[in-house]
């Protein structure tokens, strides 16, 4: 049954290569469905991921070839040597040669060598060049990796000005702990599903302008053959071509702290007039959450938001209890820059805050909208044990604070 499925998926990619359609397209295609249901990685699955992007075949295909050159070469070096052992062994009677040099042997194995590197290197360079080539980009995305979540700007192309965060939405309680069982069981998508997807067109090249604004953390999804570091305080790019629409996951892939393993990455690919409707209620909803900066907000209303921003975004690092992490992120509960002046914490959250030594820099949060800014500044000067004189800060001194 497994051979006539091999079978048929040959026969499948052989026809539509006759019709015009290129092979690896039909390979990928038939691939995919296996993939469907987590757009990652498969239990017990031996290879890389069905390729979803030209690039991504050309390095799959590149790895099969580089796999059977050095089995060839082990097959052969290896064969030789043991025949060499058994046929040649002092009980049968065998003397070693002795020879001092062979010109042949010499141009042999220099020969040889060179034409199997330029056999590898060739195709290589060519799919490593077309990696780097981000030119013509219909949609141009910024990605901006942060401990421990990834916040996406959409630069140029339909979708222009759209932007949020993303979150692992994976429940805590399917987590667990040191010593501690999950409470829930975990979904098929453990660990690599958001709460806010990159949604882009199926056929259209897009570019990922990468950076981040702690440490270095590296965008990659294994189904595209990318994998790009951002670094704070430069700007890098990728790109990718998805040939069928689908759910393609990753993960941040450079070492980022304590919650590396909680930052994922998932890409969803859609038709072209899907991917209109997605615009379209994005901007909607952009809309609809940009508060007026000059209406004055109740106490009551900024706490209520503000415990909401904060557990999305603060959580992670101060804890609920606000006490912060001993020796790595800093307490709320009795902070200083809480209890004092208020344009102080304003000045935190818009620029960050460099110490140099723990507790660990506060990144800057000028992502936020002013109004959740200052809703979740008021949230924590009302919370835990803090009793700050100036206890609340409407938007627009979040507002008067950027400029």
């Amino acid at each position: 049954m497994k051979h006539a499925k091999r079978l048929q998926s040959l026969m499948l990619g052989l026809s539509l290569t006759v019709a015009g359609v290129p092979a690896w397209a039909a390979d990928t295609a038939a691939a995919a469905g296996k993939y469907a249901g987590t757009g990652g990685p498969v239990p017990f699955e031996m290879n890389l991921q069905p390729p979803a992007t030209q690039i991504a075949h050309e390095v799959y295909d590149l790895h099969t070839w580089m796999m059977i050159i050095c089995m060839v070469i082990f097959v052969a070096v290896f064969g030789v040597m043991f025949y060499s052992i058994f046929k040649h062994r002092k009980s049968l009677g065998h003397k070693p040669a002795s020879f001092h040099e062979s010109t042949t042997v010499e141009i042999a194995w220099t020969v040889v060598p060179f034409l199997i590197v330029i056999g590898m290197a060739l195709p290589a360079t060519r799919t490593v060049v077309g990696m780097k080539d981000t030119s013509n980009a219909d949609i141009t995305i910024k990605a901006t990796g942060m401990q421990w979540k990834w916040g996406y700007d959409y630069l140029k192309g339909e979708g222009e000005g759209i932007a949020f965060l993303s979150n692992l939405s994976t429940p805590r309680s399917q987590v667990g702990g040191p010593g501690v069982a999950p409470s829930e069981k975990r979904g098929d998508n453990y660990l690599i599903e958001v709460d806010n997807e990159v949604v882009v067109p199926v056929n259209k090249k897009i570019r990922i302008v990468l950076t981040a604004n702690d440490v270095i953390h590296a965008w990659s999804i294994p189904a595209f053959a990318v994998k790009q570091d951002a670094i704070p305080g430069f700007v890098r790019d990728t790109w990718f071509k998805a040939d069928h629409i689908g759910t393609y996951r990753g993960n941040c892939a450079e070492l980022c702290g304590k919650e590396h393993a909680f930052m994922p990455i998932v890409v969803k690919v859609v038709s072209a007039e899907d991917y209109k409707v997605w615009v379209a209620g994005e901007k909607k909803k952009m809309a609809a959450l940009a508060d007026d900066p000059s209406k004055t907000w109740t106490i009551d209303e900024l706490k209520t938001k503000g415990e909401k921003v904060y557990t999305t975004n603060c959580i992670v690092c101060h804890q609920a209890n606000g006490k912060g992490l001993p020796g790595a992120f800093a307490a709320l509960d009795g902070s200083k820059v809480v209890n004092g002046p208020k344009a102080e914490q304003i000045k935190v959250l818009l620029h960050g805050q460099k110490t140099g030594a723990f507790p660990s820099e506060m990144p800057a949060w000028k992502q936020l909208s002013d109004t959740d800014i200052a809703a979740v500044i008021t949230y924590t000067r009302n919370n835990w044990s803090n009793k700050a004189e100036e206890n609340i800060v409407q938007p627009a001194e979040v507002l008067a604070a950027r400029k």
